[in-house]
């Protein structure tokens, strides 16, 4: 378009942290003042008590009680620049410990295309499965769905979407596929 082009990986394993970005991480070690948590970066992501405690923790205070290895944590990428590893910090109310629902993961070069253009295939998702789901830059997804047979359904659709993501019509095969999931025989557009 106007003699610009946009290039989508079809694929890319890795998350290149950018400063500001709302992220979904596991702790996968627990230090001194804080804890490590992969975002699927590079380089491991440090997220300090301070942030998450909103008080400074004192030296042998045990950070296992708020959040232990394994643990998700959704926050933002605070400070990056490639000499730096992330520096994650917990503000907002968007930010936190997961904890309900279920975590799913796709590569990271497919996050934007699970959402599609102007919202269309996540709000497909949504629509079409009650589901409350959360799409991270990092390929880290964050759902809660009214029942199990929703939630499989939309764990097969995003599978569909990982695999299938290059083809043109693919909302409308997503809309089809869920459809068949959940024994739906109405599969029109307008959802």
């Amino acid at each position: 378009k106007n003699g610009t082009f946009t290039v989508i990986p079809l694929k890319g394993s890795k998350y290149w942290p950018r400063v500001g970005d709302t992220v979904l991480g596991m702790v996968e070690g627990i230090e001194l003042y804080g804890w490590t948590v992969d975002i699927r970066a590079p380089y491991p992501a440090y997220l300090p008590a301070l942030s998450l405690l909103n008080r400074p923790v004192t030296a042998g205070e045990d950070l296992r009680r708020y959040l232990d290895v394994g643990d998700y944590i959704v926050a933002k990428v605070e400070v990056f620049d490639r000499t730096t590893n992330p520096i994650l910090a917990v503000r907002g109310s968007d930010t936190g410990k997961v904890t309900d629902g279920t975590v799913v993961s796709v590569s990271p070069s497919k996050a934007s295309r699970l959402i599609g253009r102007n919202r269309s295939l996540l709000n497909t998702l949504v629509s079409m499965t009650g589901c409350h789901l959360m799409v991270y830059p990092n390929g880290m997804i964050h759902m809660r769905c009214p029942s199990s047979a929703q939630e499989e359904a939309i764990k097969g659709a995003i599978s569909l979407i990982e695999q299938e993501s290059r083809i043109s019509d693919l909302t409308e095969k997503v809309r089809r596929f869920i459809a068949s999931k959940l024994g739906e025989t109405d599969v029109s557009s307008s959802a």
